[in-house]
């Protein structure tokens, strides 16, 4: 007789058997072990715990040529359950921050690509290129998948004008709102809901602060190759710098990201009762050639009618982006490809603007719209949102997202071959997030 272990105990066993707390386990021993040690006598030492719950459905109706419609349906149906728990011991000099996720995606979108729709939620799904493989599938099947995450493991020292944070964290460089052409390190998609908390990435980060106001970071991201090894050649290694200049302030970022040198300039002013910024990056590429990419923007925040109102604007040019109009993916030059399949880009041509509003109808509803211009092949994506917030602890969210553009257009459905398409098709989503 061939007598199973039950499905439950089968899953819950291979969690336990995976290496992520064998991975864990260094840092946690310098945690019990140092954090104590470094508090001052009769000062213990302080635990702060958060979670947060997150329900996130959408619906694409997708357009007559496009391929997941062609093999699947419309509308494609996706569903994402989230469960963040979050845990900070400190004491004197010493701190320690570990955040776990345990996240359940199931849907269309994860049948038909591997992946859940990463446009709305950004949630990182494997460390196959990360030092540490903190993720591990619980549980999988064609439409639905339940992994668990370590998302923030890391271990910070804090003097008076110095610190050194060891392990996995995030780090966002750059003043973009919509695009980020400065942030390198697992920036958001300008179409991403979900912002509540950027993917953390396994690394070094020192920070010192001079007295004059001014500080600068060194940081160094170690990554894996395709075959899993660890290799310089992905890695991460740069500095920035962060001062002002009368009311003007100014970054300074520069180093090797991958292959390919990086240097960048980031400066921000008040004009009147706005903030304008900018942003410009050039990236020497290992294979020669310079690359320019940069963005500006502006906004303003005011009250209008005893209602709180924010608006902004923001140009990005892409350097990376291809002329080619209508865009041909077969055509995409290596180099775009490499930082879309990283996560670093979202786009496909060079030139955009972006722009929106944020309206506070009654202090606990709000809306916000903003929309994405494609100025070659003028197609555009506009986003409307709800934001209803009964109460400190809770909030929900409701939107829509709209592409206005033709076949074969970015926003309207990029052409894969004639008369087959990807990407477009409007998109409805219903976001709800509880904190206790």
């Amino acid at each position: 007789m061939n007598l199973q272990k039950p499905r439950q105990a089968r899953v819950v066993k291979g969690f336990l058997n995976t290496p992520i707390l064998l991975e864990l386990r260094v840092l946690l021993i310098l945690t019990l072990v140092l954090v104590p040690m470094s508090a001052s006598a009769g000062e213990a030492a302080q635990n702060h715990f958060d979670t947060r719950f997150k329900v996130f459905g959408s619906a694409a109706y997708l357009p007559d040529r496009d391929l997941q419609r062609l093999l699947d349906s419309t509308p494609a149906l996706d569903l994402n359950l989230d469960m963040r728990l979050m845990w900070k011991r400190s004491a004197g000099s010493w701190s320690f921050n570990l955040e776990s996720s345990i996240n359940h995606n199931a849907g269309d979108s994860l049948a038909f690509t591997g992946a859940p729709q990463s446009t709305l939620d950004q949630s990182p799904a494997d460390d196959a290129r990360r030092l540490l493989n903190l993720t591990t599938v619980i549980d999988s099947g064609e439409h639905h998948r339940l992994i668990h995450r370590f998302d923030r493991a890391s271990l910070s020292y804090q003097a008076s004008n110095w610190s050194v944070t060891l392990g996995r964290q995030a780090l966002s460089w750059g003043s973009g709102i919509v695009f980020q052409p400065l942030d390198l390190f697992s920036p958001f998609a300008p179409t991403t809901v979900d912002r509540d908390y950027k993917a953390g990435d396994d690394m070094v980060n020192v920070e010192y602060l001079f007295a004059n106001g001014s500080d600068v970071q060194v940081v160094s991201i170690l990554r894996r190759n395709e075959q899993k090894h660890l290799n310089m050649d992905e890695a991460s290694t740069g500095f920035k710098w962060h001062g002002f200049i009368g009311e003007s302030e100014f970054e300074v970022i520069g180093g090797r990201h991958y292959r390919d040198e990086v240097l960048g300039l980031s400066m921000s002013t008040p004009v009147g009762g706005a903030l304008v910024r900018g942003d410009v990056l050039l990236t020497h590429l290992e294979e020669g050639g310079t690359i320019v990419s940069g963005v500006l923007n502006m906004d303003y925040s005011f009250t209008w009618r005893e209602r709180s109102m924010y608006i902004f604007g923001e140009y990005f040019h892409n350097g990376f982006g291809t002329h080619t109009n209508p865009v041909v993916i077969t055509d995409l030059s290596e180099e775009l490809v490499q930082r879309l399949q990283r996560g670093e880009l979202f786009n496909l041509q060079r030139d955009y603007l972006a722009g929106g509003l944020q309206f506070q109808w009654h202090p606990l509803l709000s809306q916000s719209t903003s929309i994405i211009i494609n100025l070659k092949d003028t197609s555009s994506l506009l986003q409307f949102s709800f934001a209803y917030e009964p109460g400190d602890h809770q909030r929900f969210q409701l939107g829509l997202v709209e592409p206005l553009g033709s076949s074969g257009e970015e926003f309207g459905g990029v052409n894969i071959q004639p008369g087959l398409t990807t990407g477009g098709g409007t998109r409805a989503y219903l976001r709800y997030l509880y904190y206790f």
